[in-house]
């Protein structure tokens, strides 16, 4: 029996195989191969053929695939998602528009409004339809105008739209007519992907309710058809595995659930990182750990405290400049990679990205017609990278090509030696990814000084000591496959379904009625997470509920996460969800106030399907100094404090518990290069992790 990893980057695509069960064969296999953007199926298919070959697997026998893809990502950046049609309530036409008449930058005059410039729905294709449900309990005050409904659902046809969106006002106290509009708008469309806002984000807020919905439809139809057409490419490869994908909570679902709600998996590709990060942490016992994934393109950051992988406020939660009431991991995202293009702006300031080379052409150093310098170019100039060992000698790489694009692009125009350019892309790049960990951590109460900096990615291990000095983190962790370790991170995480409902309640003389409505809804909620794990055919001894209360002081405008004690609601128990709140409010904010009401506004229940972690096998144990096989050469390399030493290189499969080894050394490994700069030392762990701390005599 296997089970697969695929997480798709900019540059590459990584896999792992996992072998279990009494197999002879049993173990961990990684690969990696460059991705296709034109179509990440491509990519994926032959990822998948090839790893099962380099592990000995028929593609038949593997059981599971969990997939990170950025297919949803990628339409929101290029804004090249589907042309949306929208039903909305009479007099609310342009709440999409409207938003919550904030600024993006509030003392700039050249801002640009992104949810105008770029509407995810444009205002002639936005239809306002008779029908009014009023609060607070969901009562119809005007009818649904169903013959309005048919006029616009041909008008929408007569477009060519075939993404549609039902967005009334109150549909969270009481959907009716949205379902019936979708009844009808599906009887002109049979083939339309229609989204109710009821379906897709079932809580208050009008703006956001409708933004979410908005972006549903926009990614939707390509997103479902990439999904599906996965699926099929793989079963025509005889590959007959349940196919998952990674969602941005950190949870894995089904692709006809993320077919549907596309929202859920925006930040797909990104969340495998930060579960593979602290798999890592986990093995070492490191429980305070942050993350840092540097890939081709971009650059990941979150910070995990305690073991627990933080979830983001609903205020917090954007994709780009639009609100989307999706649960995601709490991370920092930035241009910053392999690929990031170093270059001297109008005004004459030296900058390194966002843009990327990308996988195609580049960086220079590929040959693939790229002539503009990148990080990896300056990693090769300064002798980080070998050409003759990049990802293990799978691709062979020019030096003469990254001297000549430094040169020409950087060196020259600044009068700088080609080494000093190089050694400056990188210094920028530190400072830049620095800037961002420290937001994601100091920012929000947490001291660097308490957690260990985790790298991976195929770039992170070159880059790990420098932004571990930056931030002053305790310590550096490497974990066995770094490259790899995102896709490692599908493999650990559980299934999980979430469902939410908006469900006002004051705690203060609550009332024996308000807290049976409250566990009527955790009823029916808990019920659709049920449903849904036994529809994926989770048996019930494998499924466990997280039940949240997202709950803000009387008053506020926006919700904490509140955990709900376990059993009924009870006039009793009902003070314990004031309390988590109040612990909740005093971690984020540092002070609370226990004299004030707290009221409930969602709430949202998760289903839990655990899933076994991925076991990595341990090394041999091994004496201080490493094998003498393992030592592969020496050459020259030039560090961080601007001096050249010779440095020796190191198979890290040759390396065993126990070895220790003295910078200056860089450890080569197929998927990635891990820097170890003059005064630090790395010790290998048993479970394959590399810990490097600085030297102290």
């Amino acid at each position: 029996m296997a089970r697969i990893g695929v997480d798709v980057g900019g540059t590459f695509t990584d896999l792992v195989l996992e072998i279990t069960g009494k197999s002879d064969r049993a173990g961990v296999f990684v690969h990696k191969v460059p991705s296709t953007p034109h179509d990440q199926s491509v990519g994926v298919l032959r990822g998948v053929l090839e790893i099962c070959e380099l592990a000995g697997v028929h593609p038949r026998d593997v059981t599971m695939i969990v997939h990170g893809t950025t297919v949803a990502t990628n339409i929101t950046i290029e804004h090249n998602g589907a042309d949306v049609g929208m039903l909305t309530t009479r007099g609310f036409r342009d709440i999409l528009h409207i938003g919550r008449h904030k600024r993006p930058h509030n003392f700039s005059l050249q801002f640009d409004v992104p949810w105008q410039s770029h509407p995810l729905v444009r205002r002639r294709n936005r239809i306002p339809i008779t029908e009014r449900i009023m609060p607070p309990d969901g009562t119809v005050a005007i009818a649904l105008a169903e013959d309005e409904v048919l006029e616009a659902a041909h008008l929408f046809k007569a477009r060519g739209i075939g993404s549609v969106i039902i967005c009334f006002l109150y549909s969270f106290l009481n959907d009716a007519h949205e379902r019936r509009a979708k009844e009808i708008v599906q009887s002109v469309l049979p083939d339309a992907y229609v989204s109710c806002s009821s379906e897709v984000v079932n809580v208050i807020r009008e703006y956001e309710r409708f933004s979410t919905t908005a972006m549903n439809a926009f990614v939707g139809p390509k997103t479902a058809l990439y999904l599906n057409n996965l699926e099929n490419k793989l079963r025509e490869a005889g590959i007959n595995a349940h196919l998952r994908i990674m969602q941005s909570n950190g949870g894995v679902s089904t692709v006809e659930m993320c077919a549907k709600r596309p929202v859920s998996i925006l930040m797909s590709g990104l969340a495998g990182g930060v579960m593979g990060g602290r798999w890592a942490g986990a093995m070492s016992d490191a429980r305070n750990v942050i993350t840092v994934d540097i890939g081709g393109t971009s650059a990941d950051f979150s910070t995990i405290p305690d073991g627990q992988v933080k979830i983001m406020n609903p205020r917090d939660t954007y994709v780009g400049a639009y609100p989307v009431l999706a649960p995601m991991i709490d991370m920092a995202t930035m241009g910053a990679g392999g690929g990031s293009i170093a270059y001297i702006d109008e005004g004459g300031a030296f900058r390194v990205g966002p843009r990327s080379a990308g996988a195609d052409p580049g960086p220079a150093c590929y040959g693939r017609g790229g002539t503009e310098p990148t990080v990896t170019d300056a990693q090769v100039v300064l002798g980080r990278l070998d050409p003759d060992q990049f990802l293990g000698g799978g691709i062979r790489i020019d030096a003469e090509l990254s001297r000549r694009a430094i040169k020409e692009k950087i060196a020259g125009p600044l009068g700088m030696t080609v080494e000093e350019a190089a050694l400056g892309i990188i210094r920028i790049l530190n400072s830049n990814m620095s800037l961002a960990i420290r937001a994601n951590s100091v920012a929000k109460g947490f001291d660097p000084r308490k957690f260990a900096l985790l790298p991976f990615g195929g770039a992170g291990p070159l880059n790990g000591v420098a932004l571990a000095e930056a931030v002053s983190a305790r310590e550096v962790i490497v974990p066995p496959a770094p490259g790899i370790t995102a896709a490692i991170g599908l493999l650990v995480t559980d299934m999980q379904y979430e469902f939410t409902r908006s469900v006002l309640t004051v705690l203060k003389d609550v009332t024996q009625e308000a807290v049976g409505r409250l566990n009527g809804v955790i009823d029916e909620l808990t019920t659709q997470c049920r449903t849904s794990l036994e529809d994926d055919g989770v048996p019930a001894y494998r499924q466990r509920f997280v039940r949240i209360a997202e709950c803000r002081y009387h008053g506020q405008g926006f919700e904490l996460r509140a955990e709900i004690p376990d059993g009924a609601v009870t006039l009793e128990n009902v003070e314990r969800i004031k309390t988590n709140f109040h612990a909740q409010h005093r971690r984020d904010y540092g002070w609370s106030f226990d004299d004030v009401d707290v009221e409930i506004v969602t709430v949202r229940i998760i289903g839990i399907a655990d899933t076994p972690a991925l076991q990595w096998p341990e090394l041999p144990a091994g004496a201080v100094g490493p094998d003498a096989d393992a030592l592969m050469f020496v050459r020259r390399t030039t560090f961080d404090d601007g001096k050249t030493y010779d440095t020796p290189r190191y198979d890290r499969s040759h390396l065993k518990a126990g070895n220790t080894l003295a910078g200056p050394a860089i450890v080569v490994q197929r998927d990635s290069t891990t820097l170890v700069p003059p005064g630090y030392r790395a010790r290998v762990a048993a479970n394959g992790n590399i810990h490097i701390n600085r030297h102290t005599a």
